[in-house]
């Protein structure tokens, strides 16, 4: 699949905080080796924070020991010559060791001119690094380096707890990726069976899919006969009953049969890969909101560069120390770190995608999928969407001493000689009232007229409605012209050349497209039927559906214009949901593309969300995920954006008269607990 769909903007440059956090957005690659070779990278950056908190806590011990301020307030003296010397050494170490992510952090922000969080951090350690070094040498009163050492470990100790959260919320991908069984067991020319890692297969190969086991590679199968879950895959709970000739998805599970199967898709090109690619593309599609939140935080910085030169002109001017003055400008620094800010919308959107995922919903274009909260309008393409795709028999009309009963047995015990569609709608139909399937004998199709074959000792035919005119038998004309007119195909069935009824069958309307409208209605979304159906046919079924607005007979050609129309002459914020080739115009066309699952690849190229299985109430759920996303969104950008305007005042020492003043280490601690804060509602996300 291509990058890039008609309206994907290509990725931005990435800012400051995603430039920090650019392991966010957890990368997949085709090959597992690489897969876990990034993951280990992702795993090993919170190891590295993890061990730097750890080491630099026990070099602050006796920093803290050896400060004399901190002697001071416990009221001992412990100094000695050189001591000061000895704490300008430990607290060096912690400097360059403890704040080395920060630093190198801010060199890569201020050479990309995007000055962000890591530059405030980096800011505020070093000028209570300099600062309290020229202490030590006598240039200046006070130093603080104990302040210095406390905020670098709460500082290491918040990315560490930070990142382990990013990591939680991006494990979609990992989770997809684990799906990928990575050895087949492949059986040659000779029939021998050897094991290979996935990698090898080549299309054409047969390989042995034992009970119980994952599926390698997307393939065909070519003998034997299972259930296969494929859940993790549709979301479809029921395990779908496989045998020859059907297909099978690679990182699906195996039933309780063995399988044979002929590769046909590997590498990137099967389907979880494929799957795997979007569920990327999505976590790398810019939001809205991010954009937001990195154009608040490159403001904050300049904000609190501001505020902190402000806050220390206006101590020193009002007599206080120099020592004071660079205190409350640090803490000022520290706390204006957006933090916060920088993770509020990226964790939302990681573990959005991954709720998506899971259930069965790819969101290829994030923006337009953010935008899914206001849709006013869903229009469904009608075949395999709203209806199964499939026929099933709607009535039966019984004539003379003939029983409902009767007339299906026999059919059925007919059709089931052919794969006509119509004959598996009446097979079926026998199945559901639970009739056994008779023995045929003589069986054969009458070109252009039907099938019979002799069934019992009598001999049954299903034929056409031609074929009964051209025998000029009598049925009931009224009830036929009505069924044909609501779009039903009519068959007959004759006894013995007697005529003993006549079934109807139409495609099936889903039950869940049923709630699927209701729920629409209850969430004020207009549902529109488009169908290349005649009038009749197209009103019979929007009525099941409760459908508000139905457009019937419309050409390929003509859908997109349909869509440009309710957008523009309805002025309504439409969603098209589509699954053939001749849709990809309309989905392009309309404000959130949907393309439903075993929809062809054109749809999904065009598509903004992509609909694993061919379920109505999905379209729902896509609001409904869009909106909590949203509301998630808001209240982290809010909280985030919110602390910290309230909290430089504070740091900058407001209500320093009244006797209240925090130190930058309990503004480290503000800082970090906000974004735990953060991490934590969005983990909250639910659909």
């Amino acid at each position: 699949m291509s990058n890039h769909s008609h309206h994907h903007h290509q990725p931005e440059k990435p800012t400051a905080a995603d430039d920090y956090h650019q392991h966010h957005h957890e990368e997949v690659h085709e090959s597992h080796g690489e897969h876990h070779g990034h993951h280990g990278h992702h795993a090993h950056m919170v190891e590295d924070f993890k061990k730097r908190f750890y080491i630099s806590l026990i070099v602050t011990i006796p920093i803290l020991i050896l400060s004399p301020m901190i002697q001071m307030f416990l009221g001992v003296d412990w100094r000695f010559n050189g001591d000061l010397y000895i704490l300008f050494t430990l607290s060096t170490f912690v400097f360059f060791y403890g704040g080395w992510p920060f630093l190198t952090g801010a060199k890569d922000e201020l050479k990309d001119r995007n000055p962000g969080m890591m530059t405030l951090i980096s800011l505020a350690i070093t000028v209570a690094y300099v600062y309290s070094t020229a202490a030590v040498f006598g240039f200046a009163e006070n130093d603080f380096f104990w302040e210095l050492a406390t905020l670098v470990d709460i500082m290491l100790l918040g990315h560490w707890i930070e990142m382990r959260s990013v990591m939680g919320a991006s494990k979609a991908l990992e989770e997809l990726a684990k799906l990928m069984p990575s050895e087949a067991h492949l059986i040659d020319a000779d029939g021998n069976i050897k094991e290979v890692d996935v990698t090898e297969l080549k299309q054409g190969n047969h390989v042995l899919v034992k009970p119980g086991e994952k599926v390698p590679v997307d393939g065909t199968i070519l003998e034997g006969k299972s259930t296969i879950d494929e859940s993790m895959l549709t979301g479809e709970s029921v395990p779908v009953e496989k045998e020859a000739g059907l297909e099978a998805i690679g990182g699906s599970i195996n039933g309780e049969g063995s399988l044979v199967i002929s590769v046909m898709k590997t590498g990137s090109e099967t389907y979880l890969s494929q799957v795997i690619t979007l569920v990327k593309e999505a976590q790398e599609s810019k939001s809205r909101a991010q954009d937001l939140a990195n154009r608040a935080a490159k403001w904050l910085f300049y904000g609190a560069l501001a505020a902190g030169l402000i806050t220390f002109i206006i101590w020193i001017s009002l007599g206080y120390p120099v020592s004071f003055a660079m205190e409350r400008m640090v803490t000022v620094l520290i706390i204006a770190c957006p933090h916060a800010l920088g993770l509020a919308a990226p964790l939302v959107v990681a573990v959005s995608t991954s709720i998506a995922a899971k259930n069965g919903l790819l969101i290829r274009n994030r923006a337009a999928f953010e935008g899914a909260r206001n849709i006013e309008a869903i229009v469904f393409d009608k075949t395999g969407t709203l209806t199964k795709g499939e026929f099933g028999v709607t009535n039966i009309n019984t004539f003379e001493e003939f029983s409902e009963e009767n007339v299906i047995s026999y059919a059925a015990a007919v059709e089931a000689q052919s794969q006509h569609p119509l004959a598996k709608g009446v097979t079926r139909k026998a199945e559901e009232m639970n009739l056994p399937l008779q023995r045929v004998e003589n069986f054969q199709s009458l070109t252009g007229k039907g099938l019979e074959g002799t069934v019992d000792g009598k001999q049954v035919m299903v034929v056409s409605p031609g074929y009964v005119r051209e025998l000029n038998l009598k049925f009931d004309k009224a009830q036929f012209d009505q069924w044909s007119s609501e779009g039903k195909t009519v068959v007959f069935t004759l006894i013995d050349n007697k005529l003993a009824g006549m079934i109807a069958l139409a495609d099936i309307v889903r039950e869940t497209a049923i709630d699927a409208v209701n729920q629409l209605k209850e969430m004020n979304v207009k549902s529109i039927m488009l169908t290349g159906d005649n009038e009749k046919v197209a009103h019979y079924v929007g009525a099941q559906l409760g459908m508000e607005e139905i457009f019937a007979e419309v050409l390929p050609h003509q859908k997109s214009e349909k869509i440009e129309h309710i957008q523009k002459v309805e002025g309504l914020r439409t969603a098209m949901t589509g699954d053939g080739v001749n849709d990809a115009p309309a989905l392009a066309k309309a404000d959130l593309g949907i393309a439903v699952g075993a929809g062809t690849d054109v749809a999904i190229e065009t598509a903004d969300v992509v609909l694993v299985k061919s379920n109505p109430l999905d379209v729902v759920n896509i609001i409904k995920l869009s909106r909590a996303t949203y509301r998630k969104m808001t209240q982290n950008l809010w909280w985030a954006a919110g602390y910290n305007i309230a909290a430089i005042p504070l740091a900058a020492g407001v209500l320093y008269p009244i006797g209240i003043v925090l130190s930058p280490a309990v503004g480290a601690i503000l800082m970090s607990l906000s974004t735990v804060i953060v991490a934590i509602n969005a983990r909250l996300l639910k659909l």
